[in-house]
């Protein structure tokens, strides 16, 4: 297993170096692409703040993401991801966004997707969504491998960005 501070280094490094901030809004990872960010020494300098948005309670009151904001779209999805994305660096003032949204397991979702499904999407200067699916039913190994994804589509981004 990766220590928390390998997988957020790059990232933290990027950010401190570009003298941007970050907001983080998760879900099936739970918590630990936060908690990647955080572990880096020297956080303070970009992580503005994150939340887990688990339930629908969850994201209407941390996001007030509304019915009317879901119109036409569904959790776990590449759209929600966008909207988390954005609604979190909006909310906390952010250069950047972060989210995933999806299936950790052991089972799929009730919207059919299978175990080891996730979204992500990045929105700043540069935005991105992709979905990543491992087809693997171990919770714990999709929630690393989610993480690992979200730090490396947010790299991707940082270094794109001019």
């Amino acid at each position: 297993m990766t220590p928390l501070t390998m997988l957020g280094d790059a990232v933290g490094g990027l950010l401190k170096q570009k003298k941007e901030t970050l907001a983080i809004a998760e879900s099936s990872a739970g918590g630990l692409i936060n908690a990647a960010l955080v572990a880096v020494p020297g956080a303070s300098a970009y992580y503005l703040g994150g939340c887990i948005v688990y339930t629908r309670p969850g994201r209407s009151t941390l996001l007030n993401i509304t019915k009317q904001d879901m119109t036409g779209m569904r959790s776990a999805s590449e759209p929600f991801a966008q909207l988390l994305a954005r609604r979190i660096r909006t909310n906390l003032g952010a250069t950047w966004g972060l989210a995933e949204t999806g299936a950790a397991g052991p089972t799929g979702n009730r919207y059919g997707d299978p175990a080891g499904h996730a979204c992500f999407a990045v929105a700043g200067p540069v935005e991105a969504v992709v979905t990543l699916k491992t087809w693997s039913a171990d919770r714990e190994a999709n929630m690393w491998a989610f993480t690992r994804k979200a730090l490396e589509l947010l790299e991707s981004c940082l270094k794109t960005a001019v």
